[in-house]
C-alpha cells in the first residue's frame, strides 16, 4: 500500500469537489447575524501568518518523536516512549471523538440540507462506522499479506538450508563476504520482529491518510473565512492542534523505522497539508459558501470517514497494543504513567475544541 498515493488522491478529490461551483444558501441567516467585522484585507493578513505558524508547529510536532530516537531516553524501547505515545494516542483520540465527529454531525443535520434524506437518518454516524470498518479490512488484509509474503520467502530460504542442518543443531557457515547462522530457535523472534515491523507500518500510512483528509478540510475551512473575530482564535488552536497530532503521527512513524526518504516525505505531508488547505481556501474564498449543500456533505462525509478511521487507529493499533504489552502488564508504575498521559493528550486536545 502507498501511502503517498492513497493521500495525493484523497487531497485532489476534496479539492476538486470543493472548487466545483458553489450554490450559496444563508439558510435563514440575515444580515445582522452575518455583521461580524469581516475586513478582508485584516482577515488576509491573519491568513497569511496562519501558513506560517501551523506549519511550523506541524513541523516540530511531527519531527520532535522522530529526532528523539538520537536520545536514549526517547527510544522506542524505553518506558518514557510509552508515556508519550499513550499521550499522543490521547491526542488522536480527543480528535477524533471531540474535534471531528461533532462537525460531521453539524454538517449532515444542517438546516440548509433537505429533510429527506438528510433529516432522517444519522449518516454522520453510519460513514465513521463504516470507515472504521474499512480500517480494519486494511489493517487485516495488508497485514496479512505481507506477512504471508515475508514468511513464505522464509520457508523457502529455511529448505534451502535445511541440508545443511544435521540433528537439530545450529551451524554457522562463514562466506567469503559474510557469515550466516542458520537454526530454528532464531526464527520466531525473528519473525516476530519483522510482524510487528509491518504493522508499524501499516498503522503510520493508515494513521497519515485519516489525518491529513482533516488537515485539508479544516486548512480550507479557515482561509475561506472572512471573520477576524473567527480566525483569531482558531489559528491558535489550530497551531497546537497541529503540534499535538504531530507528534502521534511522529511516534507511529518512529516506530515503522522507515528508509529516511520515505520518513521525510511523509513529514513533509503531514507538515503541508494544512496550509496548502489554508492556501486554497484564500484561493476560493470569493466563491465558497460554507452553508452551500454541496460544500456541507462533501465535508461532512469526509469528517465523518477521518473520525472513524482515527478513533479506530486510537484505540485498537496505539492503546491496546501498547495497553495489553506484557511489558506495560507487569509494571504497574509504567501502567499508571501510560493512563495519566492518555488522560493528559485526551484533556489537552479536548480543551482546544472551544476555539476550534
Amino acid at each position: 500500500m502507498s501511502s503517498h498515493k492513497l493521500i495525493i488522491l484523497s487531497s485532489l478529490l476534496l479539492l476538486l469537489l470543493l472548487l466545483l461551483p458553489q450554490v450559496s444558501a444563508d439558510c435563514g441567516g440575515n444580515d445582522d447575524d452575518q455583521a461580524v467585522r469581516h475586513n478582508h484585507t485584516e482577515a488576509l493578513r491573519y491568513k497569511l501568518g496562519s501558513i506560517g505558524s501551523v506549519l511550523c508547529s506541524g513541523a516540530i510536532g511531527v519531527s520532535l518523536p522522530i529526532l528523539g530516537r538520537r536520545f536514549e531516553v526517547l527510544r522506542p524501547e524505553n518506558d518514557v516512549f510509552f508515556m508519550i505515545k499513550a499521550f499522543a494516542a490521547g491526542v488522536i483520540l480527543a480528535t477524533g471523538f471531540v474535534h471531528i465527529l461533532p462537525d460531521a454531525f453539524r454538517s449532515l443535520s444542517s438546516p440548509c440540507l433537505g429533510e429527506n434524506p438528510w433529516g432522517k437518518f444519522p449518516f454522520a454516524g453510519f460513514v465513521a462506522m463504516m470507515a472504521a470498518i474499512g480500517t480494519l479490512v486494511v489493517d487485516t488484509v495488508a497485514t496479512s499479506f505481507y506477512k504471508s509474503t515475508h514468511f513464505d520467502k522464509s520457508k523457502l530460504v529455511d529448505e534451502e538450508a535445511s541440508g545443511d542442518s544435521h540433528d537439530g543443531h545450529v551451524h554457522v557457515h562463514t562466506h567469503s563476504t559474510h557469515g550466516h547462522a542458520h537454526g530454528a530457535a532464531a526464527a520466531p523472534s525473528h519473525d516476530m520482529s519483522v510482524s510487528d515491523l509491518v504493522r508499524q507500518r501499516i498503522i503510520s500510512q493508515v494513521l497519515e491518510v485519516g489525518i491529513v483528509v482533516h488537515s485539508v478540510i479544516i486548512g480550507v475551512s479557515l482561509g475561506a473565512s472572512e471573520s477576524v473575530e473567527t480566525i483569531k482564535p482558531l489559528l491558535a488552536a489550530l497551531s497546537f492542534h497541529q503540534f499535538f497530532e504531530g507528534m502521534g503521527l511522529g511516534g507511529c512513524i518512529s516506530q515503522a523505522k522507515f528508509k529516511s526518504v520515505t520518513t521525510t516525505i511523509m513529514m513533509m505531508f503531514f507538515s503541508v497539508t494544512t496550509p496548502v488547505g489554508i492556501a486554497v481556501g484564500i484561493g476560493i474564498s470569493s466563491v465558497y459558501e460554507e452553508n452551500s449543500p454541496k460544500a456541507l456533505i462533501v465535508e461532512g462525509i469526509l469528517n465523518s470517514a477521518s473520525a472513524g478511521i482515527l478513533v479506530y487507529m486510537a484505540l485498537v493499533d496505539l492503546l491496546a497494543a501498547d495497553f495489553m504489552n506484557p511489558r506495560m502488564q507487569s509494571n504497574v508504575r509504567l501502567q499508571l504513567g501510560a493512563h495519566i498521559s492518555l488522560l493528559l493528550g485526551a484533556g489537552s486536545m479536548s480543551f482546544l475544541a472551544k476555539w476550534t
